[in-house]
């Protein structure tokens, strides 16, 4: 090129155009032009320019430190390299290398500098172009301020977390969220609350090529009728669409939109274009452009919105993504234990069934929240169980009356340290050993001992009548477990130590059939040894169930043996299903406002609350589906700062076929006591069937006895395989969900029972207790009833037993009364063998 030429090209494109044609003649007579190959390095970064380069042809490639990167003000919009560090006599910030073959025209460092001397011009230019640069650069930071400053309330500026889970649904998600994220369609989002939807919509943005645009998200709620935030007004403060520029704008909860605007978002859905509000009185303006793309989310798919929108994505709930509850729960515990430092928990098998079998209406965020709740109730343990977590069905409320509500005076009484520590510290603890002793000492018949006759006669019928009314409330008062909290405390104080946890799998799979075993054990022994008018075997009974929970509570950590393993324990949380009475608690309170968990874990006194240890049998009472998990103690009642706790009248049994979980051990248990009644009735039942088994000797009695014990659950299984053969159009229910039906029968039974000795003997306590002592007292006065009347109320209760047996088995099968058929006939057929050896109205 000519000097002309050269002179031509620089002022048409470069910046070196500022100076005048003089100054650019001198430059274009100075140059030397010069050609590089593809990868040699023009200039090191941290040395002193030795050349000033004008790129005519090619490019180059700027490299800081380590990073390598492509900077366009050296290729492409500007071909000046090297000119403000000779003018500030700078060291080069990078280093220059040649992509391609370049062109170059060279001005050596010392040329220039002399131009620069000759020519003042060049300085005083370039310091004008330096000031308006800046100027530019002042406004463009202003105006971004500005920017930030109107979005900082809307902003969302990452997305949270990922698609957590492998099944189908949460692959068919990710697919979906990938292929928004290459176009810059709208979409719509829709699911069912709790699904974490503004988080897709994150992940959809910041996985395309807009991520570096702001993302903001609105509540459609929130908006003004008018639309002035989001749309600006005319020919003033601009709105969120214009501040947002290429980004992103979430409308979320589009169902919540003043239906004034909805006109507006389907214009800007259909056109792209939007129109700024107008002051009163100003001409309407003119639509605008919107450069950002849109999503919205919803609960449901919105008609007049769902045509226009480019893409449409179904969020799943988490009921249909069962197998992923695993990963989502290794997920927020991993996020919970890390945000604090803590050790990661693990959920054990059964915890996680349970939570699978939920159907989480609140879905991924209630989902969270039981994870976090169930952590901090963990403490320093190191596996979340069952019973850690939320309950995992939602209780119905209709027919329940919470009492404590409707009598303050109970509720006072429950949460007064009467109830139950006085009496059992006050009474309990020192009435027990004295009865051993009498038992021990005295003489050994019922009618002479008091004791006996006391545990015979009014202890068991008073308690199997109690059992429909207030559930397991003997073992708020049980002996047994009062010496053995002493046990554990004595223990302790001698032997400082941290008592063991609960082996729940273990327990849950064994401790039934323990229960079960030693329950078949007591009730042989008592027919065999004839503990009923035994005064030292039966205080030798009582002493055996003492000696397990006193070492089982030096072991165990709160109440093991109640829970798990005490024969009497089993049988009072069998019956406590038919109780009338609850214990719960208000799972909106529980899961929403407490953070102690102090009716569980124990703790120091809080508001309202007292300082308690905390559940003995590790129950939660907003988890409690089940009686036989709670002891009436009340501790939750307590400890509780919420008034959440209730104890209600319901429905008799209604656990039984709503919240309950079959299990097989207490069916066992259960078919154990049917079998009891009649072996209480050993005697009555030889003379029916014309027996002539001599009961003095051990091997016939013994045999007589497990063929006795037996006898009933044949009947229930003969009864369930016809139904299974049968079938009347309907398949059966399974077995161990069909043979709580039996309940009632069982505690009606045992109960017709023990009503001739409490009617027939419990009124001779006077002359029984004188006579204990070696007193006379055959004239003191007795109150017993009338052989008839015992046999009425026998009678009746029977009869109610079977009413309420049928009824029962109904609401568990839920199908039609012939489907039951064969379940009913076995009902009636025990119910009249009942009758004969008890009643005796057909002998």
């Amino acid at each position: 090129m000519t000097s002309p030429e050269i002179v031509i090209w620089l002022q048409e494109r470069t910046t070196l155009g500022i100076l005048t044609p003089g100054v650019l003649d001198a430059i274009a007579q100075a140059v030397e032009e010069k050609v590089l190959p593809a990868g040699n390095t023009l200039v090191s970064e941290g040395t002193y320019p030795q050349a000033l380069y004008i790129l005519q042809q090619g490019q180059l490639q700027a490299q800081t430190g380590n990073q390598n990167y492509s900077d366009i003000s050296l290729t492409q919009n500007s071909a000046i390299i090297l000119l403000r560090e000779l003018l500030l006599n700078e060291l080069t910030p990078n280093t220059i290398t040649t992509v391609t073959e370049c062109h170059l025209w060279v001005i050596s460092a010392i040329k220039f500098r002399s131009l620069v001397a000759q020519y003042p011009e060049i300085t005083q230019a370039f310091s004008r172009l330096l000031a308006q640069q800046l100027a530019e650069v002042k406004s463009a930071l202003l105006h971004v301020q500005e920017r930030n400053l109107a979005l900082r309330p809307y902003l969302v500026t990452k997305a949270q977390r990922g698609i957590v889970g492998t099944s189908r649904y949460a692959v068919r998600l990710r697919d979906q969220i990938r292929v928004a994220a290459t176009t810059n369609q709208s979409v719509q989002i829709f699911g069912e609350p709790g699904l974490d939807k503004d988080n897709i919509a994150a992940l959809i943005h910041y996985g395309s090529p807009q991520r570096r645009e702001p993302l903001i998200k609105l509540n459609c709620g929130m908006i003004t009728p008018s639309g002035v935030d989001l749309w600006g007004r005319a020919g003033g403060k601009p709105g969120l669409i214009q501040w947002l520029g290429e980004g992103t704008l979430v409308l979320n909860n589009i169902q919540e939109l003043p239906p004034e605007l909805l006109p507006s978002i389907v214009k800007l859905l259909e056109t792209g274009k939007y129109t700024p509000v107008a002051s009163g009185g100003e001409p309407h303006p003119q639509p605008q452009d919107c450069k950002a793309r849109v999503m919205i989310i919803a609960e449901k798919t919105q008609p007049d919105i769902q045509r226009w929108v480019g893409l449409t994505i179904k969020v799943p709930p988490l009921r249909v993504r069962k197998t992923d509850i695993q990963k989502q729960v290794e997920y927020y515990t991993s996020l919970y234990v890390r945000a604090r430092g803590l050790t990661k928990p693990q959920i054990t098998p059964e915890a996680l069934r349970r939570l699978q079998s939920y159907d989480f209406p609140g879905n991924l965020k209630e989902l969270q929240n039981i994870v976090e709740r169930a952590i901090v109730q963990l403490g320093d343990g190191t596996e979340l169980t069952e019973e850690l977590f939320w309950s995992a069905q939602t209780q119905k409320k209709q027919l329940r009356l919470n009492l404590l509500n409707a009598y303050p005076g109970l509720r006072k009484f429950l949460r007064s340290p009467w109830w139950p520590n006085r009496i059992n510290y006050g009474l309990t603890v020192a009435a027990f050993p004295v009865m051993i002793a009498i038992l021990f000492l005295g003489p050994q018949t019922r009618d002479r001992n008091l004791v006996l006759n006391f545990f015979w006669a009014w202890w068991w019928p008073f308690f199997l009548f109690l059992f429909p009314f207030l559930g397991r409330i003997w073992c708020s008062v049980c002996p047994f477990m009062i010496y053995g909290e002493i046990t554990q405390k004595i223990s302790l104080w001698l032997f400082p130590r941290q008592l063991k946890t609960w082996p729940r799998q273990k327990a849950e799979k064994w401790g039934g059939w323990l229960m079960f075993a030693l329950f078949t054990l007591i009730f042989l022994w008592e027919e065999i040894w004839d503990l009923q008018n035994t005064a030292y075997l039966s205080a030798c009974l009582l002493l055996l169930i003492t000696a397990g929970a006193m070492i089982f509570s030096a072991i165990w950590e709160r109440r093991f043996w109640c829970r798990y393993l005490c024969p009497i324990g089993g049988m009072n949380g069998l019956f406590a299903k038919l109780s009338m009475t609850e214990l719960r608690a208000q799972q909106g309170i529980c899961s929403a406002g407490c953070t102690t968990y102090q009716c569980y874990k124990g703790g120091l006194q809080k508001g309202e609350g007292m300082e308690t240890n905390g559940c003995p049998l590790y129950s939660h009472p907003a988890q409690l589906l089940d009686n036989r998990d709670c002891v009436l103690c009340m501790t939750c009642l307590k400890a509780c700062p919420h008034r959440s706790v209730e104890f209600n009248l319901r429905l008799p049994a209604v656990e039984l076929w709503t919240t309950h979980t079959p299990r097989s051990y207490e069916v066992a248990l259960l078919c154990l006591l049917l079998g009891g009644v009649y072996l209480h009735r050993l005697p009555e039942l030889q003379s029916w069937l014309g027996l002539q088994i001599d009961l003095s000797i051990f091997w016939q009695h013994l045999g007589l006895s497990v063929i006795t014990l037996m006898f009933p659950t044949t009947v229930v299984f003969a009864a369930y395989a016809l139904m299974q053969l049968t079938k009347f159009g309907r398949k059966p229910r399974p077995f161990v969900q069909l043979t709580y039906g039996y309940l009632p029968l069982v505690l009606g039974g045992n109960l017709a029972h023990y009503l001739r000795l409490g009617l027939g003997e419990a009124g001779r306590i006077l002359p029984v207790s004188f006579a204990t002592f070696g007193l006379e007292g055959e004239k003191l006065p007795i109150l017993v009833a009338h052989p008839a009347v015992i046999e009425f109320l026998q009678g009746t209760t029977l009869v109610f037993s079977v009413l309420f047996t049928i009824i029962l088995t109904q609401k568990i099968a839920r199908q039609p009364m012939a489907a039951m058929f064969w379940q009913h006939l076995a009902t009636l057929g025990l119910a009249v063998s009942m009758w004969i050896i008890i009643v005796g109205f057909f002998s």
